[in-house]
């Protein structure tokens, strides 16, 4: 029989309870508080750039020295992915992201009001970069589970909040800081991130309750069971004493010679019973960190992947406005080629989310087709010389990461890499794992632009760091293919037969049959 989609009513603070997978019900709401948490997350780290002129002068400090903030920032979201997975599977995703969006504020209003580029340090870099993983992998994680079918369309679509957020913010904030300054534009901001909180109470966790056909077994007593004859068919209703569930077998378990006791008052229908798995099992402990997604290759690989495509992610976003100023741009038109890189990331996650939730597709070679492009875009920037072809490198730019961003931890729940079984810890690995890049990632470009004094290196840095990416991510489902092949051996060697179960009744009858032919025998 089919399985439908079952919703357990419970006050808004309690679980929601399916039998399976919804797609749908609850979760959108949970898209819609993802679409702002990306916005005030990375949304507002992609947008820092305006501040980065503001900073060199305030502070009197170098592009790379300035460059650490975000780094540090980046580094500390990614180094704590584990602790925010412990917390999460400890504490439950809505308590989590709550204490995210109460600690990103923090930071970001006491930043207003630093006096050193090491005061910033501490409070953006690690103050808000520890709430920005407690705010942003949880909500992801719980999006995931609510969807199953439309995963990769829906998170790609919620995830376009960080587009909407860069293409709002920059030139906002460009104006704002002309009127008050940035130090009160960073307080704004700050004040502004703590809606996250409201976003956080809204992630209601999710169980999924699987129903399973089960046999009747009939109880012992004899004296508890009804036979019932109708229309030369006998069925069995056997009436559970401890369930209070009323259980009617197939004609085939009743013994030929048994006497059947009609009993019309009770409707009489055949029934093939699914039983919900109640709590009366014992429910195995969940891990708070399973480690043993190191263990599976094509997991390795595409952590290498994430690892060295994080260079490309925010150095671009954050030098875009430096190396258009650098080549005689205008402040206002520098606002409006970031709000276009925005808008086109848009567009990018939305038609990687759609060709994605197309089936039956291998979603991890498009996912390299994309990346291999991104490469192509990162190298396009430097040859832009003038406002127009820096608009155009940075629209294609945008699309491409988009397509990348805004799938690449979505894509852990593929079977292609770990599974949606794995995919809490497994994002918390991969995270962890990014964090190296993301550290190194700024820094090395700032050094390597006061070095050459030309924005273009930056560029090139993060270039190389996506084709090796690209490289690592081409070799993920070779890994999962060879570890299968070799797997599928063993699998078959230990394949047993199995006898399938017999009900009582269908013994009973068949030692009755043979008495009845011994009786004949001796007869004759």
């Amino acid at each position: 029989s089919k399985m439908t989609v079952k919703a357990v009513k419970m006050p808004c603070t309690a679980p929601n309870v399916y039998t399976k997978v919804p797609d749908g019900g609850w979760g959108w709401t949970i898209a819609f508080a993802f679409f702002f948490v990306e916005a005030l997350t990375y949304g507002i780290i992609k947008s820092f750039g305006v501040f980065f002129n503001d900073l060199m002068e305030s502070f009197d400090e170098t592009n790379s020295r300035i460059s650490w903030i975000i780094s540090i920032c980046v580094f500390v979201q990614t180094f704590t992915a584990p602790l925010s997975t412990v917390l999460s599977n400890r504490f439950g995703h809505r308590f989590v992201v709550m204490a995210g969006g109460v600690l990103i504020s923090t930071g970001m209003v006491t930043a207003s009001f630093a006096r050193t580029v090491v005061d910033m340090y501490v409070t953006i870099g690690v103050i808000s970069g520890l709430g920005y993983c407690l705010s942003f992998l949880p909500t992801v994680t719980i999006l995931s589970q609510y969807f199953d079918k439309r995963r990769s369309l829906v998170t790609a679509v919620a995830s376009t909040g960080e587009c909407f957020a860069v293409f709002s913010f920059a030139p906002a904030i460009t104006a704002l800081k002309e009127q008050i300054g940035w130090r009160y534009s960073l307080l704004s901001v700050g004040v502004l991130q703590l809606s996250i909180v409201i976003c956080g109470s809204l992630l209601r966790p999710i169980i999924i309750k699987e129903q399973e056909e089960v046999k009747a077994q009939p109880p012992e007593e004899p004296t508890e069971t009804k036979y019932m004859l109708e229309n030369e068919q006998t069925r069995t209703s056997i009436e559970s004493i401890d369930s209070g569930v009323e259980i009617t077998t197939s004609p085939s378990n009743v013994p030929g010679n048994t006497k059947a006791e009609p009993k019309s008052e009770e409707p009489k229908e055949h029934v093939q019973i699914l039983v919900e798995n109640n709590s009366t099992l014992p429910e195995p402990k969940t891990k708070l960190l399973d480690f043993s997604v190191m263990r599976d290759y094509s997991f390795i690989c595409y952590a290498f992947f994430g690892l060295f495509a994080t260079l490309g992610f925010f150095a671009p976003s954050l030098y875009i406005i430096p190396l258009s100023l650098s080549l005689g741009i205008g402040k206002d038109h520098s606002a409006y080629i970031l709000s276009a890189m925005a808008i086109a990331e848009v567009f990018g996650r939305i038609s990687a989310g759609w060709v994605l939730n197309k089936k039956p597709i291998r979603k991890i070679y498009i996912e390299l087709i994309c990346v291999v492009l991104l490469s192509v875009a990162l190298f396009a920037f430097p040859f832009a010389s003038e406002f127009w072809g820096l608009m155009t490198c940075s629209i294609f730019f945008g699309f491409m990461l988009g397509t990348v961003a805004g799938t690449h931890i979505p894509l852990l729940a593929e079977d292609d890499v770990v599974g949606i079984a794995k995919m809490s810890s497994a994002a918390g690995v991969y995270v962890f794992i990014q964090s190296l890049a993301g550290l190194a990632g700024p820094p090395l470009a700032g050094v390597l632009v006061d070095t050459t004094q030309n924005y273009s290196s930056a560029f090139y840095s993060c270039a190389a760091g996506m084709v090796l990416g690209a490289v690592f991510l081409s070799l993920v489902r070779p890994c999962k293919a060879g570890l299968c092949h070799r797997q599928k051996p063993c699998a078959e060697e230990s394949t047993v037969e199995v006898v399938p179960d017999l009900p009582d009744d269908f013994i009973e009858m068949d030692i009755g049959k043979a008495e009845n032919s011994g009786k004949g025998c001796d007869s004759v």
